[in-house]
């Protein structure tokens, strides 16, 4: 049995918010899958809003405070990604934004080749294609695995007779998706962006 770690930052505002409800729900599905081939799974997560200020401040001091820094280790240390964000101008949050910004910013290398399911809600299905113009661009950039599924959740898919089980469907595929990626990889190793470069590797660089 292996341990799987699943990071999971949403960037909802309130609390609660649909942000969070779908994070959890695509977080659930995908423990659900990977116990289901033998894994042991913890799951943790990131909600960006507790992290604003100290945000800004890196931003400025490009120094993480200790909270932020855990929520980055959780990040790189995982070894699959759930990330969700509110939309917001047709795009993903400026937080949700922020939060990967800086995180690239202190570690280049955090995301690459790690699987990401990506996920967004907003106030009509209109904004779906955040999903694929805004946020796949984003994790593709920064060097991700994104999954081809992708979920979006607008009110209705909240309610309603037939809403609920289709929403229920994009949830299991994605999170079947995200699983099987993470299940074949071997766990990540951690690193250390603040470990100094060895002069040796300095002198060869040059």
């Amino acid at each position: 049995m292996m341990k799987r770690t699943i990071a999971v930052v949403s960037a909802g505002l309130g609390r609660p918010s649909s942000s969070r409800l779908l994070a959890d729900r695509l977080a659930a599905a995908t423990e659900r899958e990977l116990r289901q081939v033998g894994d042991e799974v913890e799951v943790r997560v990131v909600e960006v809003r507790d992290h604003a200020h100290d945000l800004v401040n890196n931003l400025v001091s490009s120094y993480p405070a200790p909270e932020l820094r855990d929520a980055f280790d959780a990040v790189t240390g995982a070894d699959g990604l759930i990330a969700v964000t509110p939309t917001f101008a047709s795009s993903y949050s400026g937080m949700f934004k922020t939060f990967f910004d800086v995180l690239d910013m202190l570690d280049g290398e955090a995301l690459a080749d790690k699987p990401v399911l990506i996920g967004a809600t907003g106030g009509t299905a209109r904004h779906s294609l955040v999903l694929e113009h805004a946020m796949r661009p984003l994790f593709t950039y920064l060097r991700g695995v994104v999954v081809p599924t992708s979920v979006f959740a607008a009110p209705e898919d909240w309610g309603g007779a037939a809403a609920p089980d289709l929403l229920a469907r994009r949830i299991d595929r994605a999170a079947a998706q995200l699983a099987a990626e993470i299940h074949r990889r071997d766990a990540p190793v951690g690193r250390d962006p603040f470990e100094p470069t060895p002069f040796e590797d300095l002198l060869d660089a040059g």
